[in-house]
């Protein structure tokens, strides 16, 4: 790339409440759960915390509430490496909120309340384009307003700053924005709302990055879970598999690779070796509970790859 491999990351930030349980209730149900804490997530802020601890040059665009909780993440997102300057607190507003079920298997159920996220909109966008226009890459996600999405995209266009979104949570999206996007990397359920095509193999998910490929987008990352991510370069598709490790909680899994993932292309890693590299640092993720807590720092991500050999 020409820039200077920076990243720019764009997205929300929420303080996670996380309750475990034997099972997800049911309608009417209450589960007697354990392990409750507080912890810092948001797809934007955990995929701008792995990239910072996997050793990217970062800026964060997002909003905070004017609260407590919402000075001590600012706190610690600088301690994760990451320039703050362009996240900004919103009056009257609280941090977002996320509500997160952790099941006996370690999958997770989260419901959000948005609070400042919401307060990311085009013009605050537009008052900090200049980190868009400075950065070699944007990595934008799903849970910010989709008119900034489009409007910070715009402008990384406009600049030659690639474009990587991670369409998540899972939703349709229009044509205009699916065309300036650079890099996609959906899971099963999102490359499914995007094309309609269920991805229940390695035939299906090439079918669906192809569906994506036609609307504009070069590079398809599709995560697969335990059998690993589906990658399509034009059109040229290979399965990728991931490192088995005991799953203990998958939240910020997806995060975590998407932060490292692209921290490995700036540093100028093929995307194989990049997939394999955030593949590494989701593997360890998923052995420790928590969002932003189960985040790996680059000594351990490169002591896990000498481990695997």
């Amino acid at each position: 790339m020409s820039k200077s491999a920076k990243l720019a990351v764009l997205g929300s930030i929420n303080a996670d409440h996380i309750l475990n349980l034997a099972h997800f209730p049911r309608p009417g149900e209450t589960v007697i759960g354990e392990q409750y804490n507080v912890a810092f997530g948001g797809k934007g802020a955990n995929q701008a915390v792995a990239a910072g601890r996997a050793g990217a040059d970062i800026a964060f665009i997002a909003c905070l509430g004017d609260d407590a909780i919402g000075e001590r993440i600012r706190a610690q997102l600088a301690q994760d490496r990451i320039d703050t300057a362009s996240v900004e607190t919103v009056s009257g507003e609280p941090t977002g909120v996320a509500l997160i079920f952790v099941n006996g298997e370690g999958e997770n159920s989260i419901g959000i309340c948005a609070g400042a996220n919401a307060a990311l909109t085009p013009d605050c966008v537009a008052r900090h384009q200049q980190v868009i226009a400075d950065a070699s890459a944007l990595l934008m996600q799903l849970e910010s307003p989709l008119e900034s999405v489009l409007a910070a995209a715009k402008i990384a266009r406009a600049h030659q700053t690639q474009v990587i979104l991670n369409p998540a949570p899972a939703t349709s999206l229009d044509d205009e924005l699916l065309a300036l996007v650079d890099i996609i990397t959906p899971n099963e359920t999102e490359a499914e709302s995007l094309t309609g095509i269920a991805v229940a193999s390695d035939d299906d998910a090439a079918r669906a990055a192809e569906a994506l490929h036609a609307k504009g987008i070069a590079t398809v990352l599709i995560t697969l879970g335990r059998r690993g991510v589906w990658l399509s370069e034009q059109g040229k598709g290979q399965r990728i598999a991931g490192f088995t490790v005991k799953a203990v909680d998958t939240i910020a899994a997806g995060d975590t690779f998407n932060g490292a993932f692209i921290t490995a292309r700036l540093e100028g890693k093929s995307l194989h070796d990049a997939v394999r590299f955030a593949h590494a640092a989701a593997a360890i993720a998923v052995t420790r509970p928590g969002a932003q807590p189960s985040v790996p720092w680059r000594a351990e991500i490169d002591d896990f790859l000498l481990q695997q050999g």
